[in-house]
């Protein structure tokens, strides 16, 4: 993702983009939607867009996470062979290329559309902007501050389905005895989502903004960010072994099936236990915060339109960024992604159990705090994944010793 030095020398060129062999009705759509919960959301937006005559959604579907699919997007998109549109994170992460101008500004229907009265939170359409021009499009509201337990794996534990991360540790030596696995992860980008959730739902929303927002070092030094790294500590030894190289997905196949009683991860885990007919509040349930601080950052997906020299590719474009915003399109994409809708204008009747504890908790501003991936640059977000993952990974490491690097990290965060 350190690719600032060759942008800078691209945006400073006579570098044209071009779509080669590319038909005008033909969008190509990249994207990293390959589970089948994610598949079946993917599904929605391209048959809404088929549906409405003309231009055809081809799908270009890149398999892995958004943490190997990102650097293929944007090589292509560096090498003058741009994607229609594409799927990244909703944050910073295609920053350095619009800085470039290698993004297709979207103001004028952002505009006309009136997407800034209905897209909430606010923060989250701030972070497509960029010198008061609008780039891409959000299409959901994706938290990560979900426990997913599942209430059988529990009962065959002889405990309770805990209420709170300290009550889900002291269950786990039960939840071993039975061999289950008290914990279902893996490894990169899935641990450290469990290190960035602790920092707001252990440390609690200020300690959160403090460090990442505000990069402030006496706060990543605070005994607040210990306690995180203690719990940090004691999710390690809740995985089992087998953690390294699996799957987010089959992690969560792991809690649907009850050999784990539980999985920290985004609400586009829901996905998968909809695919597997699960019912939430009954067949699986759901903590937000870990139980101890009902906060969610205001992350997601967000789509993005390169530039290219074909006017007919281009309206393709605009007429996709639209669909995506549109009511019909917001909810039916959302009930299947499992996250929530960026409109506070649609009817959320059909929403299950768990996505219902969500909106409650997003209508509720003091609650919502932005995603890493908005207040960190690409460089500093890598460094705190690769400390978090050696965490976990090596238990030698001391939780001194991992502060440590922590508070070093944040001096020079951007």
């Amino acid at each position: 993702m350190r690719y600032s030095t060759t942008l800078a020398v691209l945006a400073t060129s006579t570098f044209l983009l071009t779509i080669n062999n590319t038909k005008a009705a033909d969008l190509e759509v990249t994207h990293w939607w390959t589970a089948g919960g994610e598949a079946a959301a993917a599904k929605v937006l391209a048959e809404s867009f088929n549906k409405l005559g003309g231009d055809k959604w081809v799908d270009g579907a890149i398999a892995g996470s958004g943490s190997t699919a990102t650097p293929i997007i944007v090589s292509r998109i560096l090498g003058g062979n741009p994607m229609g549109a594409t799927q990244l994170n909703t944050g910073r992460d295609a920053e350095d290329l619009v800085k470039a101008g290698l993004m297709t500004d979207l103001t004028e229907i952002a505009t006309k559309e009136g997407w800034a009265d209905f897209i909430r939170p606010s923060k989250l359409f701030d972070a497509c902007k960029y010198e008061g021009k609008i780039y891409c499009v959000p299409v959901n509201i994706h938290t990560e501050q979900w426990m997913w337990v599942n209430p059988a794996a529990f009962k065959a534990g002889g405990v309770s389905v805990p209420a709170n991360w300290q009550e889900f540790v002291a269950a786990g030596p039960k939840l071993k005895e039975k061999d289950i696995i008290p914990l279902a992860t893996g490894d990169a980008w899935q641990v450290n989502l469990i290190f960035n959730d602790m920092v707001s739902s252990i440390g609690g929303k200020e300690l959160f903004l403090k460090v990442y927002r505000d990069k402030d070092a006496v706060a990543a030094a605070s005994p607040e960010m210990k306690a995180v790294f203690e719990a940090y500590a004691q999710a390690r030894e809740l995985a089992d072994p087998g953690y390294v190289g699996r799957s987010w997905n089959e992690a969560t196949s792991l809690v649907i099936s009850g050999k784990a009683s539980a999985q920290i991860m985004g609400d586009w885990a829901q996905g998968e236990f909809g695919v597997a007919g699960k019912v939430a509040g009954t067949d699986y349930d759901c903590l937000l915060g870990l139980g101890n601080n009902p906060v969610l950052n205001t992350g997601g997906d967000a789509f993005y339109f390169p530039k290219n020299e074909n006017p007919e590719v281009t309206k393709a474009q605009l007429k996709l960024a639209s669909m995506m915003v549109s009511k019909q399109t917001q909810v039916a994409f959302n009930l299947a992604k499992g996250s929530l809708p960026i409109r506070g204008d649609v009817d959320l009747a059909a929403a299950n159990a768990c996505m219902k504890k969500g909106v409650e908790v997003l209508n509720k501003l003091d609650n919502v705090v932005p995603s890493v991936n908005q207040l960190l640059s690409p460089d500093t977000k890598l460094e705190v994944e690769d400390l978090s993952k050696e965490f976990f990974a090596d238990a030698s490491m001391t939780v001194e010793d991992a502060q440590a690097r922590f508070v070093s990290i944040i001096e020079q965060a951007q």
